[in-house]
C-alpha cells in the first residue's frame, strides 16, 4: 500500500498541467542575486526561463555587451532554475557572480517557478505575454538566435 501511495506522489507532478497559449500566468514572486523580490505582474512581456547552467549560460552570451537595464527596457524578465546547484556552491561562488551581470536574475532556488513552463532544459524558453496572458511561446538553443530576438524588441 505504502508503495502505490509514493508512485501516485511521485507521478503527481506528472499530471500539472502546462501552461498553454491564451492562459494567464498566475503571479510569483521571487528573489534576484541581490535577495531583491520581484512578482510578476502585467507589465511583463517577455519571460525567459532558463532550466540549466548551459540555458542560463545562452541567455548571458545573448546580453553580453548590452546596458544595464536591457531587459527592463523590453520588458523583459529572466528566471533561472538553480534548485540542481548545491546551496553552498550557490551561495559561496555562483549568487556572487551573478552580481556582477548588468542585468536581473530571478532565482528559482526551489522549483517553484521554472516547472510551471515546461521546456527543454538545454535551451531557453520565451513567453510572449500580454497583460500576464500567455501569447507565444518559443525556446531558443542558441544565443545569437536569443540576442536576435531580443534585438527585435522595440524598448
Amino acid at each position: 500500500m505504502k508503495f502505490f501511495l509514493l508512485l501516485l506522489l511521485g507521478l503527481l507532478p506528472l499530471c500539472a498541467q502546462a501552461v498553454e497559449v491564451g492562459e494567464r500566468l498566475a503571479p510569483w514572486t521571487l528573489l534576484d542575486q541581490f535577495d531583491q523580490a520581484y512578482t510578476l505582474n502585467d507589465q511583463a512581456q517577455i519571460l525567459l526561463v532558463a532550466r540549466s547552467m548551459d540555458a542560463a549560460k545562452q541567455v548571458d552570451a545573448a546580453l553580453q555587451g548590452q546596458p544595464k537595464g536591457y531587459l527592463e527596457a523590453r520588458h523583459a524578465v529572466f528566471v533561472a532554475d538553480i534548485q540542481r546547484m548545491p546551496r553552498l556552491i550557490a551561495k559561496l561562488f555562483a549568487v556572487p557572480a551573478m552580481q556582477a551581470y548588468n542585468y536581473r536574475v530571478m532565482l528559482d532556488r526551489d522549483a517553484r517557478i521554472a516547472p510551471r513552463y515546461p521546456g527543454a532544459v538545454d535551451k531557453v524558453l520565451w513567453l510572449q505575454l500580454d497583460k500576464g496572458q500567455l501569447i507565444e511561446q518559443r525556446e531558443y538553443s542558441s544565443a545569437t538566435d536569443l540576442r536576435q530576438a531580443l534585438e527585435q524588441v522595440k524598448p
